[in-house]
């Protein structure tokens, strides 16, 4: 279920991989995961368009060391000093076949820092395409990723046909997050919390407001499902 706070150990669980580095290009054989920020200090410029239904994810820099002392001044590489293609470069290729039709869009689980210890599970993306620009200093890559309706059977072939889904923006969570001091906002629970729409997108409900979200316990929202309390 998306829109749900997550420890980074959960995340770990989940993912039966070490999730140090944000982008990681085909965990298990079937999907991929990215870590997302778009908090005013993040290292990255990650944006979410068309109405919080695609995300546009930059890729990472080279590792920092003596002969790249600022990787903030060398442009983003998709391959390795040995012609090996890093993430960026893994991420790059199956955009780009997916775009040629040459290939299923690859999945992408997409997890977001809202703040310090905070994580929140986006849930299911579909990766389209990707492409290079220019920032002030140098070249970055860009990924697009459409959210999806509900998480995919990942042991089932991709659905070329899909529902997007629009995601709460960070912003909007944090806002939440503090209002409802970290609480299900029904019983005070303070463990498997969800971002939950008070009305439901499909009945007119909005997520880019505070007022429309708020905290419940797995339970609750559960129980809630898409009925307005």
């Amino acid at each position: 279920m998306s829109d749900n706070v997550i420890s980074y150990l959960e995340m770990c669980r989940r993912e039966k991989a070490s999730l140090q580095a944000g982008m990681n290009f085909g965990l298990g054989g079937n999907h991929s995961v990215v870590l997302m920020s778009v908090r005013p200090n993040a290292p990255y410029r990650d944006r979410l368009e068309d109405g919080g239904t695609t995300l546009v994810y930059e890729g990472h820099d080279q590792p920092k060391s003596e002969v790249v002392p600022d990787p903030k001044l060398v442009d983003q590489p998709l391959t390795t000093h040995t012609g090996r293609p890093t993430q960026n470069g893994k991420f790059f290729q199956a955009a780009k076949a997916s775009a040629k039709g040459e290939r299923p869009p690859e999945r992408v689980r997409v997890y977001e820092k809202i703040r310090p210890g905070i994580w929140t599970y986006n849930g299911m993306f579909h990766l389209i395409d990707a492409w290079t620009e220019r920032d002030e200093r140098r070249t970055v890559c860009k990924f697009k990723l459409v959210a999806v309706e509900n998480d995919e059977d990942l042991d089932q072939p991709v659905r070329i046909a899909f529902e997007r889904r629009r995601i709460i923006p960070a912003n909007v969570k944090l806002e939440v997050w503090q209002r409802d001091q970290g609480k299900c906002a029904i019983c005070g629970a303070a463990d498997e919390l969800h971002f939950d729409h008070i009305v439901p997108y499909a009945k007119g409900g909005t997520s880019v407001t505070a007022t429309n979200v708020q905290l419940l316990c797995a339970r609750h929202n559960l129980a809630k499902s898409d009925r307005i309390q």
